[in-house]
Parts: structure tokens; sequence; C-alpha cells
């Protein structure tokens, strides 16, 4: 198989196909807690909205999309702000083909480019191909949130894996900085 490109998304062009890759993982399995598919509108307004700070990639072969990746804020308060949380999603008939790792590779370096300490991964459990995913690229456990998700007629575990994306000091760190460098606008405490 040949090797993925990888690239930023373009809201416009990606989205129906990465609702095409997501729709499976929403409305077959517990991967995702979403009820119901997001429509392509939705996913162009989802995208669009991440890459105002966070890098949105897509993975291609042959003209095709067959995986994105994706980062956004762990949690919402501003001491949080270094931190993200980390996503990627790949095709049926695509999967252990190396995409999730190219997709990952370059979203961790475009993360620490930004100036992000901290990348997050949730998994709903049981899923060993993602957890093998995450180990292979650093991903360390970090704990799991017991009954935390009801779908498909059935409590849902989540593990936490987390990735150290640069040496932890204790000085302060610079602020992250937007995917294409332009100021960030202050926080303010939620």
């Amino acid at each position: 198989m040949e090797p993925a490109t990888i690239r930023t998304a373009d809201p416009d062009r990606d989205a129906a196909a990465c609702v095409a890759i997501y729709t499976p993982f929403v409305a077959t399995g517990a991967t995702s807690f979403e009820q119901e598919p997001p429509g392509s509108a939705e996913f162009a307004a989802r995208i669009a909205a991440t890459l105002e700070t966070y890098p949105w990639l897509v993975a291609e072969r042959g003209g095709d999309v067959v995986g994105y990746a994706y980062a956004c804020p762990h949690r919402s308060r501003p001491a949080y702000r270094w931190a993200v949380e980390v996503s990627v999603y790949v095709g049926e008939g695509q999967r252990r083909s190396g995409c999730g790792r190219a997709l990952y590779g370059e979203l961790v370096e475009r993360l620490r480019e930004q100036g992000f300490q901290v990348a997050c991964a949730g998994i709903t459990l049981p899923n060993e191909a993602s957890v093998a995913l995450h180990e292979s690229m650093g991903f360390v456990p970090v704990g799991v949130y017991r009954r935390i998700g009801w779908k498909y007629g059935a409590w849902r575990d989540v593990g936490w894996w987390q990735l150290e994306l640069v040496p932890a000091d204790d000085r302060p760190p610079p602020e992250p900085q937007p995917p294409d460098g332009r100021p960030r606008l202050p926080l303010a405490d939620a």
C-alpha cells in the first residue's frame, strides 16, 4: 500500500470524506459518544473552528481522504491551555496500514511547534487496536473513567493515555501559538 500523504484539512473540501470515515464509529460502535452522526455542514464548521487554534489533518491515498486526526482543548480552564486532547480516525480498509501512525506523527510535531506540552487521548474500552496505536506513539496509560458513558445499552469505560510533548521543567512555559502563528487572544477564566 502506498504511503499516505498528510496535509492540513480544508473544511469545504474534506468535510464529506471525514464524515464518511466518522459515521460508522458513531452509528455502529461506542468509539464515539455522539448519538447521531453529524452532517457535512456541521463537520465543515467543526474543522474550521478547530483550525483557528489547533491542527486538523487528513491522510490521502490516491487522492482520497482515508483518515484524519485533530487536537482540541483538553479542558476549558486557562491553566489547561498547554494540554490538548487528540483523536484519530482511519477509514475501513485503511486500518493497520500506517495511516494512523503517520497522522499522529505529524499531529504531534505540529503540536510541539505550537508550544503545547501534553497530549491526552481518551479511548472507549475495550479497543486493543487504539491502545496499541497510542502506546506505539509513546502515550502511557494514566487512568480509567469507569461507567462514564452510556451507549448501545451498556455503560462504557474510557481509558486515558498521555504523551509528554516536551520535557517537563518548572519554568513557566511560553504561550501556545495558533497554527498559523497569529497571536492568541487572552483567555478568560471559565
